[in-house]
């Protein structure tokens, strides 16, 4: 087994581009309120990273989203109804992924180190492939081109599930998966990154657990937002990410500690 690393996966929204995960909220809130139901901006986060069919279905559970359902329709929201705010999502979202369509500061540059290393570049998302054609130009066009890019459309199920781990590695020609590092923002990802015994790193200040722009974070002193960004870090921990990094401009010397205990025989 060679003992050294071969490909980055990366996440989209709140990893690599959309500081904050904004496209994605805005979203899910516009499509339960044409529902006559008023989500929070945390109630609309608290399952991201899960492909979005399944993202809608875990808010429509909570407890107090399904009273209000209950109320506005005089009944329990069944499959139908999820289906239905599905495709709503999809009509709303591809507008609205163009309306946060900035790369995170230092994306480019980690990638192009990676790159620099002989890494291979893969990516997965929530994202449905029609969301994705419609953001793919957007990144491009600001020069970050994946090797790879999986969405849960692709595959027999999203995260927390496997299988876009599986796409990847089959794009990318890539084994075993201790030599592939997955990094995302998400509960979702670091588990998807565990599944298939990859190194997990989480990122907490650039994504959606942290949920702030990159103006009013930046605005934070560093006593506040180490603060605010300790209860998310010890989540990914405990979680069982390898590591935690506030931006993918973090990531070069993980992946130094990473070959290092790779070289010495070390496994995720």
């Amino acid at each position: 087994m060679e003992s050294h690393l071969k490909a980055v996966v990366f996440d989209w929204a709140g990893t690599t581009l959309d500081y904050g995960c904004f496209a994605p909220v805005d979203v899910f809130i516009k499509v339960f309120e044409a529902q006559g139901v008023h989500i929070t901006s945390a109630q609309a986060r608290a399952p991201m990273g899960l492909e979005k069919r399944d993202h809608i279905r875990t808010i429509a559970h909570n407890e107090s989203i399904s009273e209000q359902w209950h109320s506005a329709h005089r009944r329990n929201w069944q499959e139908e109804d999820i289906a239905r705010m599905y495709e709503h999502s999809l009509a709303i979202q591809v507008d609205n992924v163009m309306q946060y369509p900035d790369l995170i500061q230092g994306t480019l540059e980690t990638v192009a180190i990676c790159r620099e290393r002989g890494l291979k570049i893969g990516s997965s998302t929530g994202y449905s492939r029609t969301i994705m054609e419609a953001l793919l130009p957007l990144a491009h066009t600001q020069g970050y081109a994946p090797d790879s890019v999986v969405c849960p459309s692709d595959v027999p199920a999203g995260r927390p599930a496997p299988y876009m781990m599986y796409q990847n590695a089959l794009n990318l020609a890539v084994h075993p998966f201790s030599s592939v590092v997955k990094v995302g923002d998400t509960l979702p990802d670091v588990q998807e990154g565990l599944s298939v015994g990859a190194w997990v790193v989480a990122v907490s200040q650039t994504g959606n657990e942290l949920g702030l722009s990159a103006e009013d974070a930046n605005a934070l002193d560093e006593p506040t937002l180490s603060a605010r960004l300790a209860p998310i870090e010890a989540k990914f921990t405990s979680a069982g990410a390898h590591y935690v990094i506030r931006s993918i401009a973090d990531l070069p010397p993980v992946l130094d500690a990473i070959e290092a205990r790779l070289a010495n025989g070390e496994r995720p």
